[in-house]
């Protein structure tokens, strides 16, 4: 069993972030968890990048000293699988939010589809989604998002390394990408339904890797919580 030495002098835990949680609450689970099993007052515990509520899958938690290498954990490459579906758009490019338009996509074929994947593979431009957490003048987006405001987004170049289309039903595509550090994978559904000259959002996003850390070999905060003295 690990000792509280081990958690000030640095860990590096793997957990499968549930539905719905945000990757704060995760890190703020695991802080008071370990706070209570060793009875301290403090410890420092961040996450190597964050994950949507909707999205589930591999969350980074550094602890102790170990929190002085999150940077280098979120500068590598990042792999997730997902679900888009062509047709329709959300404010949020997720189902955060509720439709908002619906698009045609009788035009749109399997072909269509696996050709247009070509072109989002390499260095490509993105805007941030508006309903996302990064700052302009002082604020969060999604700050100026829920009150209704207008705000201009700049886009970012981002590198996808790997985009694969991996089963298409209907209207519904399953995927996996690999991508650089600050790929929003919503903003991915959202250009890729344009590029079809229809919509699309996301529906669907898990985190399956972070460099040569892999989902596979992460637990659940439950399972971490059972690991610790009670």
């Amino acid at each position: 069993m690990k000792t509280i030495d081990d958690y000030l002098s640095g860990e590096v835990l793997l957990i499968d972030k549930p539905l719905h949680w945000t990757s704060f609450q995760v890190v703020n689970k695991l802080r008071w968890e370990i706070k209570r099993a060793f009875k301290i007052k403090k410890i420092k515990v961040g996450h190597a990048g964050t994950l949507d509520p909707l999205a589930t899958g591999l969350l980074v938690i550094c602890t102790g000293k170990m929190t002085k290498q999150i940077d280098s954990f979120q500068a590598q490459e990042k792999e997730y699988t997902g679900t888009l579906v062509l047709g329709s758009t959300t404010p949020s490019f997720d189902l955060e939010t509720e439709i908002d338009k619906e698009f045609p996509t009788g035009h749109i074929t399997e072909q269509s589809i696996r050709e247009t994947v070509k072109g989002f593979i390499g260095e490509i431009e993105q805007a941030p989604p508006i309903y996302s957490a990064i700052k302009k003048d002082g604020k969060r987006l999604y700050e100026f998002a829920r009150a209704g405001e207008e705000v201009t987004v700049k886009t970012r170049t981002v590198t996808v390394s790997e985009f694969e289309i991996t089963a298409i039903k209907d209207l519904t595509v399953q995927f996996r990408v690999v991508c650089s550090k600050g790929t929003y994978i919503r903003s991915l559904a959202h250009d890729f339904g344009k590029a079809l000259s229809s919509g699309a959002h996301l529906a669907q996003l898990r985190r399956t890797k972070i460099g040569n850390l892999k989902v596979d070999d992460s637990q659940s905060i439950e399972t971490f919580i059972a690991t610790l003295p009670h």
